[in-house]
């Protein structure tokens, strides 16, 4: 069965600790996230990043545990972004086999919208009946 979801979802970000025994290692951070619309739940996880003037980059594993149109359950989202001024890059898509319950055979993608600092969500993906 194909899906389609829209809705919104609030971001924290909090600064893990550096790994004393890896100098030079990538910045950590948890993140935390409150989706509401189709999609309704928590999402928690970890992103690590690298940030210059010039551009960025990050990936992010992170579990949402809610439901999806209704359907009770958990997924982990892989994220991998790149960012320049003005532009965008990413790709968020359902970790193949890490859905449960009722979202069981969960596939898809989260395509994130960013406007005036509020984050907005499509997804689009499939279940298996």
């Amino acid at each position: 069965m194909k899906l389609n979801a829209t809705g919104a979802f609030e971001v924290k970000t909090t600064p893990l600790p550096p790994d004393p025994s890896r100098p030079g290692a990538f910045p950590r951070l948890a993140i935390d996230k409150t989706f509401t619309g189709d999609l309704l739940g928590t999402a928690a996880g970890e992103m690590t990043a690298f940030q210059s003037a010039a551009g960025s980059a990050y990936v992010a594993l992170d579990r949402f545990t809610g439901s999806l149109l209704g359907k009770q359950g958990s997924f982990l989202l892989t994220h991998v972004g790149t960012m320049r001024p003005g532009e965008m890059r990413l790709e968020v898509k359902v970790v193949p086999g890490s859905a449960t319950d009722a979202l069981a055979g969960l596939e898809g993608t989260l395509t994130i919208r960013i406007e005036a600092g509020a984050h907005f969500y499509v997804f689009e993906g499939t279940l298996d009946a």
